[in-house]
């Protein structure tokens, strides 16, 4: 008897929780490594870390103020869509579906699966099937709690992120202890240039801003937000500069502890610190990251099945998935849609190899999406934005983006090129599909087919427009 519709749930605490449990997850637990690896020594790779939280900020700023001008859910999408057309926004749901959140959500969910079995099997690795295993029955129990409902995924969030809040004290207080103690032996020679390598940083950059990545969450569900105009700015500012604060003295407390070798050499930093620091919280921490990042894939589900919802019924996804289930009032079929392409890439992908892999394409679109901003300032210099940032922010922004895209060519030809290959692909799929118009036969099947998966999933159409 209830309209069918997207309700605002998302308080200002969800939101600052959704980011905050977005940005902290299996990030700042792996990519430590892929900083060092890349950047070279320990003072280079504290900078990279300091250099990911500003750019983040400068384009968790941009986003607010896109968020504030542009009323619709979606994020990237929406925002290229709107400000920079049609063909742009489908490449990037193309690239987004079938590279950059299936390869994101693959790491987080095999980041969950080794810190849950690491306790178990230490000082020995995991197995590699079980940690695949225990992966995919994470990611498997997030996707059934989004199908469920909108408010229990919210409130797992919120106590989630006070979990990753505590698991990062966890490794911050005794880092600080034996630094004040005087343990300083491995920021000798801090900033060795024999071992930077110019052309590995762009790399270094993808990992570093892995970590960060998920400052622009909010944007995914704009339309559900209570108040956006006001806790938009407010949650991401607040977000971010907690996030920064607490990368930069984990990373620290990580080489107080471990040198560059330990680093370098653990597949799991997090529980090498604690082995080497902390005996007596060997078997907490591992699970306090694996929650962590369990915390992660709940976020990530839960604003990618709104791209989808929003690219149905902007006209650029078939239209099931623009439908709600009658009675959980969850987007349904945009949260199953995932499943079968996760799965195969936690069966057959590396951590490290999906990180490069899916970071071209994801840097690609959101430098994109902040040139979207200054297109959109100049051509609608009239319309009132409750929320304006200097245009030196997503300038500056737009520009590291872009380059750094660039020069990741020179650094992982390989896993770029594919990346970029499968960006291009989208080209003949939308002229083919979006562009021209199906014939009436195709189109007459198409229909029958989403009819017949709508009443099995029990979901329809939105009644109402909440945007």
């Amino acid at each position: 008897d209830e309209a069918i519709f997207l309700r605002k749930k998302i308080t200002l605490l969800r939101a600052f929780s959704l980011l905050i449990g977005s940005m902290v997850g299996s990030g700042i637990f792996i990519s430590p490594k892929g900083v060092l690896e890349n950047s070279g020594s320990v003072g280079f790779s504290l900078v990279v870390w300091f250099s990911c939280g500003l750019l983040s900020m400068f384009g968790a700023l941009s986003y607010a103020e896109l968020g504030t001008r542009i009323t619709k859910s979606g994020g990237h999408y929406i925002y290229i869509l709107e400000t920079l057309g049609p063909l742009p926004s489908f490449l990037f749901l193309w690239a987004e579906f079938f590279a950059i959140r299936p390869a994101n959500s693959a790491v987080v969910s095999l980041a969950f699966g080794r810190y849950m079995l690491e306790p178990f099997f230490a000082p020995c690795a995991a197995p590699v099937p079980a940690v695949k295993l225990v992966s995919l029955l994470g990611y498997y129990t997030v996707l059934t709690l989004n199908s469920w409902s909108v408010t229990w995924s919210a409130r797992l969030q919120t106590a989630l992120s006070v979990v990753k809040l505590l698991a990062l004290a966890l490794i911050i207080v005794p880092g600080m202890m034996l630094l004040a103690q005087g343990h300083t032996d491995h920021f000798q020679d801090a900033f060795d240039r024999q071992s930077l390598v110019l052309d590995k940083l762009p790399l270094a950059f993808y990992a570093g801003m892995f970590a960060y990545s998920g400052w622009f969450q909010a944007s995914f569900v704009r339309e559900e937000l209570v108040k956006p105009e006001r806790n938009i700015p407010l949650a991401v500012i607040v977000s971010v500069i907690t996030v920064i604060v607490g990368y930069m003295l984990t990373n620290v407390s990580y080489y107080t502890v471990l040198g560059t070798e330990d680093v370098l050499a653990s597949p799991a930093v997090a529980v090498s610190f604690v082995q080497r620091a902390f005996q007596s919280l060997i078997s907490v921490v591992p699970v306090l990251v694996a929650l962590s990042c369990f915390g992660t894939m709940n976020g990530g589900i839960f604003t990618f099945s709104r791209t989808l919802f929003v690219a149905s019924r902007e006209g650029q996804w078939p239209p099931l998935f623009s439908m709600i289930h009658i009675r959980r009032h969850t987007p349904l079929p945009a949260v199953m849609l995932m499943f079968p392409l996760v799965t195969a890439m936690v069966c057959i992908g590396d951590i490290y190899h999906l990180l490069n892999f899916f970071s071209f394409s994801r840097w690609l679109f959101i430098g994109l999406a902040t040139l979207g901003l200054i297109v959109h300032r100049h051509r609608h210099p009239e319309l009132h934005s409750p929320f304006k940032v200097p245009l030196f922010i997503p300038v500056s922004f737009t520009i590291i983006c872009l380059f750094t895209v660039a020069m990741s060519f020179y650094s992982d030809p390989v896993s770029i090129s594919i990346g970029c290959t499968m960006v291009l692909s989208g080209f003949p799929v939308y002229y083919l599909l979006i562009h021209r118009q199906m014939s009436d036969r195709c189109r007459n099947l198409f229909y029958y087919l989403t009819h017949k998966l709508q009443l099995l999933l029990e979901v329809v159409q939105q009644e109402i427009k909440t945007y």
